[in-house]
């Protein structure tokens, strides 16, 4: 292990404290997450499957922007 090890644990811990801060504070306001148009869900009497292909798209997206914005601040 080096320095930038150290460094990456570092951020992920921050980043888990913020996403637990976020979904503690504001758990009514993010009801929309799951929900968005193409999310794929499928409900029937004993079965359910649920698919939220639009959600993980944007998630992806989102943590790949702050990724990069974070890499060229660190090196």
């Amino acid at each position: 292990m080096n320095s930038d090890t150290g460094k990456w644990i570092i951020l992920i811990g921050i980043v888990v404290i913020l996403a637990g801060v976020i979904i503690n504070f504001f758990n009514d306001k993010l009801h929309w997450i799951g929900r968005l148009p193409g999310d794929i869900r499928i409900e029937r009497e004993n079965f359910r499957f649920y698919f939220p292909m639009v959600t993980m798209i944007i998630f992806s997206v989102l943590l790949t922007l702050i990724i990069s914005v974070i890499k060229r601040f660190i090196h």
